[in-house]
C-alpha cells in the first residue's frame, strides 16, 4: 500500500471510530466501508513504473505513473513493470571457439522494458528469459569466432551480441541498449604459448628494425667516405675532432699510429692527394 492510500485509509478509519463513539456505531460504518474500498482501489505508480491491470481476466489497460483507481475484486494488478535501465550479468564457461580453444567469458547487458503490456503478457518471466537468451547468444558468438579475433575485436563482439539479443527480446517489449564483455579467460598453458609467440614476434620485429638501421648506417658511411675522398682537408679535420673527443676525459692515455699523426700535417695530406702544397701552408 502506498503512503497516500495508507494515509487516507487511516483518516477514514479514525473518522469511523470517532463517529461511532460520538454519534452512533451504525453511522460510523460507512466510513469503515469507504476505508476498505479505498485501500483496495486507490493505487499509485512511481514515474518509472507501469501497472498492468486485468478486468475479469482480460486486459483492462496499463496504468501509471501517478494515482489511479481500480475496481476491487473485478480488477487485478498482474504485474508492476520497472521501465528503468536494468543490468544483467551473464557468462559462458568452457565455451569452445571456432579454433577449438576453451574460454570463459564474462559479460553484462544493459536493457529496459519499453512495452509493459508485452513484458507482462507475452512471456512468463522476462528477467529469466533475458538471462537465458544472453547466455545462448554469447555461446553462439564464441563458437563462430576464432580466439585471436575474439581477443582483438571486443567492441565488434559487443555490437554483435547487442544486435542478436535485442532481436530476440524485441517481441517481449524489451530493448537492449548495450552489451559489454568484461573478461575473456583462457587456459594457463595456452597463455604461456601465446606469451612465447608474442615474444618471438617482438624479437623478429627487433631484428628487422636492427637490419634496417644497419643498412641506413652503411649508406651514411658510404656517403661520408666519398666526401672524405674528395676533400682530404675534411678527413684531417675529422681526425683532429676524434682526437679532441677522446682527450676530454682526464687521465686517459691515447696511442696514435704514426700514419694518423702524419695525416694531420696539411702538406702530407695534400701530397697524398696528389696536389702541390700551397705557399700559405709550408710543410714542416
Amino acid at each position: 500500500m502506498n503512503p497516500i492510500t495508507l494515509f487516507l485509509t487511516v483518516c477514514l478509519l479514525v473518522a469511523a471510530v470517532a463517529v461511532g463513539r460520538l454519534v452512533d456505531p451504525i453511522a460510523g460504518a460507512p466510513f469503515a466501508v469507504a476505508a476498505i474500498i479505498l485501500a483496495a482501489s486507490l493505487k499509485m505508480a512511481n514515474t518509472w513504473q507501469k501497472f498492468v491491470v486485468l478486468r475479469a481476466g482480460e486486459l483492462q489497460g496499463v496504468r501509471g505513473p501517478g494515482l489511479f483507481f481500480i475496481l476491487p475484486v473485478v480488477d487485478t494488478v498482474v504485474a508492476v513493470i520497472d521501465e528503468r535501465i536494468q543490468t544483467t550479468a551473464f557468462n559462458a564457461e568452457q565455451a569452445l571457439t571456432r579454433d577449438t580453444v576453451p574460454v570463459n567469458v564474462d559479460a553484462i547487458i544493459f536493457w529496459r522494458v519499453h512495452d509493459a503490456r508485452a513484458a507482462a503478457l507475452e512471456i512468463t518471466d522476462y528477467r529469466t528469459a533475458i538471462d537465458r537468451i544472453a547466455q545462448t547468444s554469447l555461446r553462439e558468438m564464441i563458437g563462430a569466432s576464432e580466439l585471436s579475433a575474439l581477443l582483438s575485436e571486443l567492441k565488434s563482439a559487443d555490437e554483435r551480441l547487442r544486435t542478436e539479443i535485442g532481436r530476440k527480446t524485441q517481441a517481449w517489449g524489451v530493448s537492449v541498449s548495450a552489451v559489454e564483455i568484461r573478461d575473456v579467460s583462457i587456459p594457463v598453458a595456452l597463455q604461456d604459448a601465446m606469451s612465447r609467440e608474442a615474444q618471438a614476434e617482438r624479437e623478429k620485429r627487433a631484428r628487422i628494425i636492427l637490419g634496417s638501421a644497419e643498412v641506413a648506417v652503411a649508406g651514411q658511411f658510404v656517403e661520408a667516405a666519398e666526401a672524405y675522398a674528395n676533400s682530404p682537408a675534411a678527413l684531417q679535420l675529422r681526425a683532429m675532432n676524434i682526437i679532441y673527443e677522446t682527450t676530454k676525459e682526464r687521465g686517459a692515455t691515447i696511442l696514435m699510429p704514426t700514419s694518423m699523426v702524419d695525416a694531420m700535417n696539411p702538406a702530407v695530406a695534400l701530397a697524398l692527394a696528389g696536389q702541390p702544397p700551397s705557399p700559405e701552408a709550408p710543410a714542416k
